[in-house]
């Protein structure tokens, strides 16, 4: 069996990729789950997708704890220890990293013992940064696990990006990472059948019930979200044009759900970007457009 997972950040088009992968694996004649993993999660927030591939029926569900194959489209995932990019992989694991930086370089940074390789990403427009990003990750892996045929990709991307437009462009953009694969081709080796006693139990935090006078105080406690730099979980950047801005601070800095607009003395809004997540409700709202969204730089 193939097991697949692939790390993102909300609207990067994680779970697309599981799907576009699902699919071509399906297309091929095997049998597939795809899966993501996410619960209300807002965008820039870490989430996983899980594939499984085999030639017979796949009885495993859940999270994928011994992964042949880990797909990181977002590289600033691997230092957030909560997004679990290196959970369970071992020297027989493959990973695949978007990254302008070379497969060396991240193999001494991790201290990978399994082959890691890179897939340099390719200059984006702002109208089509996200959704290329995931297909060009599910048509890396595509060619790196063997056994999908670039038609089957070509198909498989074509029925699972069509309600989204821009179909062209993701369809390049899954057959060019293909093709920049090939000296690869097939270099995943389908993982062994896990018998039951080698499952781990979920790593479940027991927390003991508090008495409310100990655990409340903590809760409310004030000014303690500051310390948490949100602005890493950011894929688009809202900028405020000062030209366009009639200083009605009071439609963006108000709606803003993070608090992350503040304004001048002289009512002009600013942009926090330590605590912007990117979730662009500001840009939704000006009504002179005066706030744009654009790539965050990678």
């Amino acid at each position: 069996m193939y097991r697949i997972r692939f790390h993102g950040r909300g609207g990067q088009g994680i779970k697309t990729a599981g799907r576009i992968l699902g699919t071509a694996f399906f297309l091929e004649g095997f049998t597939v789950q795809d899966s993501p993993r996410y619960g209300a999660e807002r965008r820039g927030a870490p989430i996983a997708a899980y594939v499984r591939a085999a030639h017979g029926p796949i009885d495993e569900r859940g999270v994928i704890q011994h992964p042949d194959l880990v797909v990181v489209v977002d590289e600033t995932l691997v230092q957030v220890v909560a997004a679990e990019v290196l959970n369970g992989v071992a020297p027989r694991t493959v990973m695949l990293l978007t990254s302008r930086e070379g497969a060396e370089i991240w193999r001494d940074r991790l201290c990978f013992a399994g082959a890691v390789l890179t897939l340099p990403p390719r200059p984006l427009d702002a109208e089509s940064a996200i959704d290329l990003a995931s297909t060009a990750s599910a048509g890396a892996a595509a060619r790196l696990l063997g056994g999908i045929s670039r038609a089957t990709l070509e198909r498989a991307v074509r029925e699972e990006t069509a309600d989204f437009g821009r179909v062209e462009a993701s369809v390049a953009s899954a057959l060019d990472a293909y093709d920049r694969m090939g000296p690869h081709q097939g270099c995943i080796a389908e993982g062994e059948e896990l018998a039951g006693d080698r499952w781990k139990r979920p790593a479940w935090i027991e927390l003991p019930p508090e008495n409310a006078s100990l655990s409340s105080p903590a809760i409310h406690a004030a000014s303690t979200s500051e310390l948490a730099k949100t602005g890493l979980w950011r894929t688009m950047r809202p900028v405020i044009d000062a030209d366009r801005c009639h200083l009605c601070w009071w439609v963006c800095s108000t709606l803003c759900p993070d608090n992350a607009i503040p304004v001048g003395s002289d009512g002009r809004p600013t942009i926090d970007y330590d605590h912007c997540k990117g979730c662009l409700v500001c840009v939704a709202v000006c009504p002179h457009h005066a706030i744009e969204a654009v790539p965050e730089p990678r």
